[in-house]
């Protein structure tokens, strides 16, 4: 089954989604510290096949960069020269972290559970990957009209 595996890159930790073909549902898999991101993308993509990253690309409401916007995309190239055979692509992240709060509450999370960062992160990369989904049968819908 070929995966899609979505990522909340961040300084200190990464959140990480996954959809599997053919249906394409986003789950949340973990956040992990982002210096240990390599080792759990390596395992990730040893175990599964993987056939498109999905990098959240940090921007402003002006769709200017943010100081995170270079390091996201040296992540990217980082991504496409060891994996050459994953289509490794970006997508707007903006409002995903404050999007993953609100449902969190809607949830019904814990006050302590939603004050955990790592918990916003790894629901960030699964709104983030929902998003992409969308925007996909959204393309795909209109081509067959």
């Amino acid at each position: 089954m070929n995966h899609i595996l979505a990522i909340d890159y961040g300084l200190k930790r990464t959140g990480i989604a996954f959809a599997i073909y053919p249906i394409l549902i986003a789950h949340p898999y973990k956040t992990v510290l982002t210096k240990e991101l390599d080792f759990y993308l390596e395992e990730y993509i040893r175990t599964n096949t993987v056939t498109t990253i999905l990098i959240g690309l940090p921007l402003k409401m002006n769709q200017n960069n943010t100081d995170a916007t270079s390091l996201v995309i040296a992540f990217k190239l980082k991504l496409m020269k060891k994996y050459p055979e994953i289509n490794v692509v970006m997508y707007d992240e903006r409002f995903s972290s404050l999007i993953a709060k609100k449902s969190m509450i809607e949830g019904n999370y814990k006050k302590s559970d939603r004050r955990k960062k790592e918990k916003v992160d790894v629901i960030a990369a699964t709104i983030i990957l929902q998003d992409y989904i969308r925007s996909l049968e959204i393309k795909d819908h209109q081509k067959h009209k």
